[in-house]
């Protein structure tokens, strides 16, 4: 029969963090540990799945604030089912989708910045593709996204 809990040496062997790492994603908020007898740490075993999204998601970009806030959402005192994960899936879909266009954009068109030179958006496709900002007037604009 399987523990049910995993030593913080074991979650870092089985999730290839450092401990140091999980401490601080504990700190943080982002997983929790529980005490022994002996004050040990020891986590649930759904927290590798946890640690799992979390190791991903940063990878991939997504800001640590983003990933404490879609697993705040997650129940804490039990594990989380299919559908916990889905909704989790469901509010990220648009900001990743939008995280791929960029970086799309940017593997897609970056050779053409190198040594261009211009220092003009007007004609950046990165930033500012057919001078989609021109129609507000001249003068600085906010770029979102970039």
């Amino acid at each position: 029969m399987a523990k049910k809990e995993l030593s913080v040496g074991e979650l870092s062997r089985r999730s290839g963090l450092p401990v140091s790492t999980l401490h601080f994603y504990e700190r943080k908020g982002l997983i929790a540990s529980e005490r022994t007898s002996a004050n040990h740490r020891v986590y649930r075993r759904e927290i590798l799945r946890r640690v799992t999204v979390i190791k991903i998601a940063q990878s991939a970009g997504v800001p640590l604030a983003e990933i404490a806030e879609a697993l705040s959402q997650l129940p804490r005192d039990a594990s989380p089912d299919t559908h916990d994960w889905e909704r989790i899936a469901e509010n990220w879909h648009d900001g990743l989708t939008r995280r791929i266009e960029l970086l799309t954009a940017l593997r897609d068109k970056m050779a053409i910045c190198i040594g261009c030179g211009c220092l003009s958006v007007q004609r950046c496709p990165l930033v500012n593709e057919n001078d989609e900002l021109a129609k507000d007037g001249p003068g600085a604009r906010l770029i979102q996204g970039v």
